[in-house]
C-alpha cells in the first residue's frame, strides 16, 4: 500500500542542499527532492531570535521509507537539530504517485 509523504527540510546552503538531495536520490529514500533557495528563516534557538537565509528541500517518498529516510538525514545533515517534517499527500497525481512508490528502495 502506498503512503506518499512531502518531507521538509531546511539547509544551511546550496552545497548542503544538492548534497543531500543527490544522497536521499542515490539511495533510493527520494523519489525527488526540490531545491527551493533564498528562504528567510526566523527562529528561537539557544535562548536567542535567530535569523538566518536557508535552502527548503521537499522531498517526495513514502511513509515505508521513514524510519530509514530520518536516519539518514540526521546522519548526513550539519545541524544539531534539524528540520524534518513529514506531511501526509493526502490526493494527487494517480501515475506520480505510483511513480514516487516505484522510484523508491523498498
Amino acid at each position: 500500500m502506498s503512503n506518499p509523504r512531502v518531507v521538509l527540510i531546511t539547509v544551511p546552503n546550496e552545497e548542503v542542499a544538492k548534497t543531500l538531495s543527490h544522497g536521499l536520490v542515490s539511495e533510493g529514500l527520494a523519489a525527488c527532492v526540490n531545491i527551493i533557495p533564498g528562504i528567510h528563516s526566523i527562529y528561537r534557538w539557544e535562548g536567542a531570535i535567530q535569523q538566518d537565509t536557508e535552502h527548503l528541500l521537499l522531498c517526495k517518498t513514502d511513509l515505508s521509507c521513514w524510519a530509514s529516510f530520518e536516519a539518514w538525514v540526521k546522519a548526513h545533515h550539519p545541524y544539531t537539530v534539524p528540520e524534518i517534517i513529514q506531511l501526509p499527500i493526502t490526493e494527487g497525481s494517480a501515475p506520480y504517485l505510483a511513480w514516487i512508490l516505484s522510484s523508491l528502495q523498498q
